[in-house]
């Protein structure tokens, strides 16, 4: 592991921060219905943005302005580049001087910001960080983002915490009560490698998980497809059918205590809730797995102290983004995870002697 480093990232001019310079001309001004009127704006497209899509780039500097007004602001040739007329798929250059026209936006609402003591926390979490990435040991019961009822996640909380931060954006994601490692790119070319080492399955996620009963000897991957639904009341779930998407996970049990057992579990798929189906399908569900683990399975688990999701990103093995240097980081359980293991432990061992 390398050791982690603090570089203090630059301060940027303009609008938006996530590409080059800007500046405006009678930004901001309110009108009503809650929105407020964008001024035309000239950015200069930074190297970080070089080959971006026009479409895209404006989707970034115009949070909260519809696609579709997007669309058809260039159609019409109100955005240009270096003075020119473009379409929405042009591939930038750093350099290039792009006017954005007059836009209406949403105002955003006020929202909670993250306080002090939880920046601290967030950022005492941080196990790796170079001028191009960092990574997480995320907590228990955080989300990533925001959304859903929640005010912040990880994300808006490392931003809270770095104002001067041009970028900072999720490489991929973790369920809120899953706790472990979790890639921030600090760059859009790292965001960009880094998801493209994803989908060509070169990043190994190695997870821990408690289950419920003995693992079989026999069982060391589980093949399913996965698909997504929607309970009653809204809830989203995942279960095994045959109209899901393909679906792999490897396992292999680490340890046996009294009526469960530790296993690694590494995603070869990567789909939503795709360990905690898999553990359930054939039998073992992970402990305090309020979706998919039976409710008297649960009260058990809560009776030795169970309190969360068992579930913990332990390892990432990637490369690092320019330097291409080989990396493994390992995060270490929470008290919480290694309260319920010291607990499993002492009751086997008070039964074998």
């Amino acid at each position: 592991m390398s050791p982690k480093s603090r570089r203090p990232n630059s301060p940027t001019s303009g609008a938006d921060k996530s590409s080059g310079t800007s500046r405006s001309k009678g930004a901001g001004a309110p009108v009503q219905g809650g929105e407020v009127r964008q001024g035309v704006q000239w950015v200069t497209v930074d190297e970080d943005n070089e080959g971006q899509r026009l479409d895209n780039f404006l989707l970034a500097q115009l949070r909260g302005v519809p696609k579709s007004i997007i669309y058809r602001v260039v159609r019409k040739g109100e955005v240009r580049v270096n003075k020119g007329r473009v379409r929405p798929d042009t591939r930038l250059k750093a350099g290039d001087q792009v006017r954005i026209p007059p836009v209406t936006r949403k105002q955003k609402p006020e929202t909670v910001a993250p306080g002090s003591r939880v920046q601290g926390v967030m950022e005492a979490a941080v196990v790796f960080e170079n001028d191009q990435m960092l990574v997480v040991n995320k907590p228990s019961g955080i989300a990533v983002h925001g959304g859903s009822g929640l005010n912040f996640g990880l994300i808006e909380v490392l931003r809270s915490a770095r104002p001067s931060a041009r970028f900072l954006e999720l490489v991929h994601r973790l369920d809120r009560d899953t706790s472990g490692l979790v890639m921030v790119a600090k760059k859009r070319s790292a965001l960009r490698f880094l998801q493209d080492e994803l989908r060509r399955k070169h990043i190994r996620k190695v997870y821990h998980a408690l289950v419920s009963g003995g693992w079989p000897d026999g069982v060391d991957r589980v093949e399913a497809p996965l698909l997504r639904y929607e309970m009653p009341n809204g809830e989203r779930r995942v279960r095994v059918d045959d109209a899901g998407k393909p679906s792999l996970t490897t396992f292999r049990c680490l340890a046996r205590y009294q009526g469960y057992s530790l296993v690694e579990a590494s995603p070869i798929t990567g789909r939503t809730h795709q360990i905690r189906v898999h553990s359930a399908q054939v039998g073992h569900p992970i402990a305090g797995d309020d979706k998919y683990m039976d409710d008297v399975s649960l009260k058990a688990f809560r009776a030795v102290g169970g309190q969360r999701l068992m579930l913990h990103a332990r390892v990432l093995e990637f490369t690092l983004p320019v330097s291409g240097e080989p990396m493994r980081l390992e995060a270490p359980y929470d008290e919480a995870f290694n309260s319920v293991l010291e607990k499993l432990e002492a009751r086997s061992k008070g039964t074998r002697s």
